[in-house]
């Protein structure tokens, strides 16, 4: 099937929102933020247990698949991905700094430092065929990563997809003043169906939630102010149906960076229906449509 103006879709299932007590937690435990150039060193970041893959690649898979995840989340978003894609593909999670094994590390704010360490650490994984998906923050971390690694002369990915984001290039109203506000944060966190009760419950876990969120927030200014090139490789844009923070017109607006062929899709859900099994099954048609030549050595 052609990728140029073309749409696919799931049907099945309905998602619930996902209580944010996990990211509570991480956000009790992390850092703070850190930006560009304060003498951060990088090579002890590497070396944490884990560093940002949370999984190592499965060596006899014909294509790996990257996956970033979303602003106040973290690699456990894609914990049920492997079995829903199966061995041909390894489904490898990317896990931010500040949040569950890397506790005690301090939050990213700036794109080009990220993608200066992304480069560093899952750059010898891209010698394969690959893919990346990138969910709300997530999809922005990929793009700007996929640019990067192209730049540098390595291969670009069979696909790269998107979900539940807004074109680059079309911002975020709560991104526009110099600082993010903590109405802000709220309006993002109410608007994404994260706050849960147990949260709204616990004061001190909704502040320290609000921390990390405010975080990934300002990363992901950095990464829509530096954006601009299109893609060396063919986009699928993926949108929820029940999303109440990006509408599906946003989404779309990703075939501006897509020169080498574009796709939308729909799933049921809300703001985050990454953790559904829509997502996964539609992502799988997709890579299986694309199924690379080069075999797994």
């Amino acid at each position: 099937m052609p990728w140029s103006g073309c749409r696919v879709s799931a049907d099945s299932g309905r998602h619930t929102a996902s209580s944010l007590r996990q990211v509570a937690f991480q956000a009790a435990c992390g850092r703070s933020r850190h930006p560009s150039g304060s003498g951060r060193d990088e090579s002890r970041r590497r070396s944490a247990v884990g560093g940002y893959l949370a999984v190592r690649p499965k060596p006899a898979a014909r294509l790996r698949l990257f996956c970033f995840h979303h602003a106040g989340g973290g690699a456990l978003s894609f914990a049920r991905w492997q079995n829903r894609f199966g061995p041909d593909i390894s489904v490898i999670p990317v896990r931010l700094p500040g949040r569950e094994t890397r506790l005690r590390e301090e939050r990213v704010i700036d794109g080009e430092q990220l993608s200066r360490e992304l480069q560093a650490e899952l750059g010898p994984h891209l010698d394969r065929p690959y893919a990346f998906y990138g969910h709300s923050l997530g999809a922005l971390v990929a793009y700007a990563f996929a640019l990067h690694h192209h730049r540098t002369g390595g291969r670009p990915p069979e696909v790269l997809a998107v979900g539940a984001c807004s074109a680059p290039h079309l911002g975020m109203p709560v991104l526009e003043g110099a600082e993010v506000s903590e109405e802000g944060v709220l309006s993002v966190m109410r608007a994404s169906g994260g706050i849960s009760s147990q949260l709204l419950d616990r004061p001190q876990w909704l502040r320290l939630t609000m921390t990390i969120m405010r975080d990934d927030l300002l990363l992901a200014r950095s990464l829509r102010a530096a954006a601009g090139d299109p893609l060396p490789c063919p986009v699928l844009a993926v949108s929820g149906r029940d999303d109440l923070l990006v509408s599906p017109g946003a989404v779309h607006a990703w075939s501006r960076y897509a020169p080498e062929g574009f796709r939308t899709g729909s799933v049921p859900g809300d703001h985050l229906f990454v953790r559904d099994a829509d997502l996964a099954e539609l992502l799988r048609a997709v890579l299986d449509e694309r199924r690379p030549l080069e075999p797994a050595v």
